[in-house]
């Protein structure tokens, strides 16, 4: 079973239909002794950085998402849910995130239109197991207006915007983030999915 936490942020109906898709037997919940026998964690998320902690916090969820993480879970979270992997974000106001990834989310201060919303390529960095599916220039679909900065080992895929590379997936053990939506992209999407049930049930 995987968990879709639910945190009164994001589109969870699309994310556990996308899951299903693909053969995962998910449940949404935010709750606990759940939480600890899921075999996978998905963190969702659309809205603002501080808005999606503070939630969290409310909630009481992130003493058991660490402890889920420090215990090998695989966690992936998804666009805003990616974000708050992160140690910090500069949405609205300067915020600490989970720090389960290295790194922070900054305002995409860029030449090109933001938010950036579309489909756009995706360009390996590293060889990956959420990679083995897909191709390298499979496009995948983005909305958002922050982006995260993350060392080069733990950057797995970026898609170029302009001028600018954005970190499309970054892993570091058993979390992984992806800021596009895999449940909104298609093919490629599902395939990503295929990849993470694959690497749950290894």
């Amino acid at each position: 079973m995987v968990v879709i936490i639910d945190y009164n942020i994001g589109n969870l109906s699309s994310v556990i239909s996308a899951l299903k898709r693909v053969g995962i037997e998910a449940v949404i919940t935010r709750d606990k002794d759940i939480i600890r026998q899921a075999k996978a964690i998905v963190l969702p998320g659309v809205g603002a950085f501080p808005v999606a902690m503070n939630n969290l916090k409310k909630f009481d969820l992130i003493d058991v998402l660490n402890e889920r993480k420090d215990a090998g879970i695989p966690i992936l979270g998804i666009c805003l849910g990616m974000q708050i992997l992160f140690e910090k974000g500069y949405e609205v106001e300067e915020t600490k995130g989970l720090g389960f990834l290295d790194g922070e989310v900054v305002f995409m201060d860029i030449d090109e239109k933001v938010p950036h919303m579309g489909w756009n390529q995706l360009h390996f960095n590293q060889n990956h197991p959420i990679l083995k599916n897909i191709h390298e220039n499979d496009d995948v679909y983005f909305v958002h207006s922050f982006m995260a900065t993350c060392p080069n080992e733990q950057l797995i895929a970026y898609s170029d915007y302009g001028k600018t590379n954005i970190t499309a997936i970054a892993a570091k053990d058993n979390v992984i983030g992806c800021q596009f939506h895999p449940e909104k992209s298609g093919a490629v999407g599902q395939k990503i999915l295929l990849a993470f049930k694959e690497m749950i049930e290894c």
